[in-house]
């Protein structure tokens, strides 16, 4: 049974409940909480270098194969929307260990595909199981923080999400040294035992009952989708994601046909992003003492047009080689990494009275809006004026979103909730 404790905090500091948590323990549920939201990213770029292997054992076209990124994406997508609502409904634990149970069982299952259209299948399964990790992390941070500290939060667990971009595609480049492209699940399958039994000893019940809805999710979805702030919020995220997911989704085709790199190179390359990615995300919080998240997040998606365009451009002319993609390419997976902290915490800090659900809509939309964009590369042309087209029209859309539709002049420096239970 969850013990409910009341936290106060004193009236002269504004403190969320996650702040009032012994510093060890408060690490260790943060640590968690990253290592769930990197499943998601696991599970997508894992088997990255694989997919060139994956075409020619599985007699498939380039395009097909990554129709299985997308169904990955479109899991994480409708996964999103089942569990959100279950979780303000039933708590935050039940849920969460039950969809990490479905990933494990799924990639299990991926080690013995005998064909492309199961291996989609199952990779549509993958992708509803981590959906569970990872609405319910953001549901859990909006439960213990708010304002400028979710923010900041956010922007930690970007590094621990960002060491999964890094070590991924290298560990499935290893595997491939040793082993076929199955062995890639196999590794997914222990990673998914791991994070599941660190789930269930460290992480405690967040959402007490007397906090948990019932018979509201139509209702709740409907009051979501009048929010024109919180609305635009999520579109950004999607646009901004979109962009990454091209980048995600094209790269390995871009950089090992295009340019000749092989399996282990491309993992260095695809680490190279992720390193300007992460670091972006850690100087969001030096950045958030002088600006507001709304500031940073226009400036960053600003700066992702600029860069998206100079991409554009260098890809069409074919100048500067592959360095000569590789550098705006990178300035724009780093100003993704500013976006990414600041849209979901201002977005989720108006909704915290249905945290698990508003962090659904915001989830479904990024990876939805990056399943449609990830197969676009390969209908372009799978090249690299294919893939700078898709990443410079993610950013463009992202910005026009946010000026036309949230106008983030309007928004308040500040938005504090004031959530005070916690269950344990």
């Amino acid at each position: 049974m969850a013990k409910t404790e009341t936290l106060t905090s004193p009236p002269a500091i504004d403190l969320s409940p996650g702040e009032l948590i012994p510093t060890g323990r408060r690490f260790r549920i943060v640590l968690v909480l990253g290592f769930l939201t990197a499943l998601g990213p696991l599970t997508i770029d894992m088997y990255l270098p694989s997919l060139p292997t994956i075409t020619t054992d599985l007699s498939a076209s380039a395009a097909s194969v990554q129709l299985t990124l997308t169904g990955t994406l479109v899991g994480l997508a409708f996964g999103q929307l089942i569990v959100g609502p279950l979780s303000d409904r039933l708590g935050r634990r039940m849920p969460l260990l039950a969809g990490i149970a479905v990933h494990i069982l799924a990639s299990i299952l991926c080690v013995i595909a005998p064909n492309l259209a199961v291996l989609g299948t199952l990779r549509v399964l993958q992708g509803l199981g981590a959906a569970a990790a990872a609405v319910i992390a953001m549901a859990i941070v909006r439960d213990l923080f708010n304002g400028l500290a979710a923010a900041r939060l956010f922007s930690r667990l970007m590094l621990v999400v960002g060491v999964a971009p890094i070590l991924a595609p290298t560990i499935g480049g290893l595997v491939l040294e040793w082993t076929s492209w199955r062995g890639v699940f196999v590794v997914l399958t222990v990673a998914g035992v791991a994070i599941m039994a660190a789930t269930a000893l460290v992480l405690p019940e967040t959402l007490p009952p007397a906090a948990r809805r019932s018979g509201q999710v139509l209702r709740d979805y409907g009051r979501l989708f009048t929010d024109r702030v919180y609305v635009g919020l999520i579109l950004v995220a999607g646009f901004a994601f979109s962009a990454l997911f091209a980048y995600v989704s094209g790269s390995s085709f871009v950089f090992q046909e295009e340019y000749g790199l092989s399996e282990q190179q491309f993992a260095y390359v695809f680490a190279g992003g992720a390193i300007g990615l992460i670091g972006a995300t850690q100087f969001n919080v030096r950045l958030l003492r002088r600006w507001s998240p709304q500031q940073i997040l226009g400036g960053s998606l600003i700066g992702g047009v600029v860069g998206g365009l100079v991409l554009l451009v260098l890809a069409i002319a074919d100048l500067g080689g592959l360095v000569g993609l590789l550098v705006p390419l990178w300035f724009v997976l780093a100003m993704v990494g500013l976006a990414m902290p600041n849209a979901p915490a201002i977005a989720l800090s108006r909704h915290g009275e249905a945290a698990g659900t508003a962090a659904a809509l915001l989830g479904a939309v990024q990876f939805g809006i990056g399943a449609l964009a990830a197969p676009l590369v390969g209908v372009f042309g799978g090249d690299a004026t294919s893939m700078a087209i898709v990443v410079f029209g993610g950013m463009a859309a992202a910005t026009i979103t946010l000026y036309a539709v949230v106008r983030p002049r309007d928004l308040p420096v500040e938005q504090f909730d004031t959530p005070i239970v916690v269950a344990h």
